[in-house]
């Protein structure tokens, strides 16, 4: 360490001592040209080439090292959760629904994020908190998993009627633009976890492919005030959106040739009064292989049609009021896809619906220790087969949630809610439903 402060001050000293030099050599041709010893020419020269050589010093110093592109981020979501009831409710968003739970990590994230040029950048982002896949106990915990891996690449010139860097493609792992709530970030989400009818069509929210987007520049300043102010926005995932991925979710390999295709629309708007709303609608289509059933918990092994791919289709609906200080969040799908039948013998073809209505009220304090206060209450639906779980099994998910975020600044809140759920435990055969009530508590910190 103390050798690289040495060069550090060698660096200054020796830069002071060029400046020193450049600015008394420029006072001697002063000087010599008032004496006469020199011609007006030859001073107008000698200026020239000084002029010339503090230019490219100052370029130089003007020019940003490959450390300063790159920022980096992240947040961090401690819970505690208490079952005041039937303790063998579970739900696959949040390992800390169970017997026998205490303080557990949901998120811990980092993001490394720059733009490598003015026209392409790049987004990394790890989770520290992960399970592994497949792993049930005390000892699955806390291992990093990639979240996000992609490049954004966008048109540098104008091209048609689109705008500089209004279109760019987006290339990697990175989120499926499906719906709003598997959009918006869970650093700014009010509920504690998204919803299951939205979610289960793309499970972790992510997938490998690319996507192309379109977003006005003004459109563009609009995402980013929905986001920074408070808002709860979603981001920017373009007005528009088309894209064309694996299919098989986050983190798992491709089991077919077929690959998913995706539209996404988009709008938000502000209204005369000063209030942003937001509508759209999402469709994909795709073929999802269910891999290996499992006899565990059942009489025997399900069989599967067509070696296991099965259509895997939605559209969905949403609308958003954002809380000013009022706000109303709705979202539903419909389709088809993978599911285990009543009989629990065979995964097939089966209907999907579900979605959730979410009222908020933004109460801005700004004062020390209390930034604002955003209570809430969410009802959630779903009937339809969770394809990315073992056998696909059919899911009934009936849930009431009210809570409160306290934001007690900027880095720094604290969530709690009650809920009231009915839904079924996907991760254990025979897939019965459990009904219980939940309490949760959640400290996030920003960074």
């Amino acid at each position: 360490m103390k050798g690289w402060r040495l060069v550090g001050a060698l660096c200054a000293i020796s830069f002071g001592v060029l400046l020193t030099a450049n600015v008394a050599q420029a006072n001697v041709e002063d000087l010599l040209y008032e004496k006469g010893q020199i011609t007006k020419e030859e001073w107008l020269k000698l200026k020239a080439e000084h002029e010339r050589d503090d230019a490219i010093i100052a370029e130089k110093a003007a020019i940003k090292k490959w450390f300063d592109k790159i920022s980096i981020r992240g947040y961090v979501q401690a819970r505690y959760t208490y079952l005041p009831g039937d303790k063998s409710i579970r739900s696959e968003y949040d390992n800390t629904i169970r017997d026998n739970t205490g303080f557990a990590f949901r998120r811990v994230r980092l993001v490394f994020s720059g733009d490598i040029t003015d026209w392409l950048s790049f987004y990394i982002q790890p989770e520290f908190a992960g399970t592994v896949p497949g792993t049930t106990g005390d000892q699955s915990n806390h291992f990093v998993q990639l979240r996000d891996a992609y490049a954004d690449v966008f048109m540098p010139i104008p091209f048609l009627f689109f705008e500089e860097k209004e279109l760019r493609v987006r290339v990697g792992q990175s989120k499926v633009p499906f719906g709003f709530a598997n959009l918006q970030s869970s650093q700014n989400r009010l509920a504690f976890d998204r919803d299951d009818a939205l979610n289960s069509a793309v499970n972790g929210e992510r997938d490998l492919g690319f996507f192309f987007y379109y977003t006005p520049k003004e459109t563009r300043k609009l995402f980013k005030k929905l986001v920074d102010s408070g808002l709860k926005g979603s981001g920017d995932y373009g007005v528009l959106g088309v894209g064309v991925y694996n299919g098989q979710t986050l983190n798992v390999s491709e089991r077919n040739d077929n690959k998913h295709v995706v539209v996404h629309a988009t709008y938000p708007m502000e209204l005369p009064y000063g209030q942003i709303i937001q509508f759209g609608v999402d469709a994909y289509r795709g073929t999802f292989n269910v891999g290996t059933p499992s006899g565990t918990g059942l009489p025997a092994a399900p069989t599967v049609e067509n070696n296991g791919n099965i259509l895997d289709e939605r559209v969905g609906v949403h609308f958003v009021l954002y809380p000013q200080p009022i706000g109303f969040q709705a979202e539903w799908n419909w389709g088809n896809g993978p599911q285990l039948n009543a009989t629990r013998t065979r995964i097939e073809e089966g209907d999907i619906q579900g979605g959730y209505v979410q009222g908020m009220y933004k109460w801005d304090v700004n004062k020390p220790w209390l930034t604002s206060l955003i209570p809430y209450v969410r009802y959630q639906e779903y009937s339809g087969g969770k394809k990315h779980r073992t056998n696909s099994p059919f899911n009934v998910v009936r849930e009431w949630e009210v809570g409160m975020e306290w934001q007690i600044a900027k880095s720094l809140e604290f969530t709690i809610a009650y809920a009231r759920s009915r839904r079924t435990d996907t991760q254990t055969a025979p897939y019965n439903i459990r009904e219980g009530d939940i309490v949760r508590t959640q400290l996030q910190y920003n960074f």
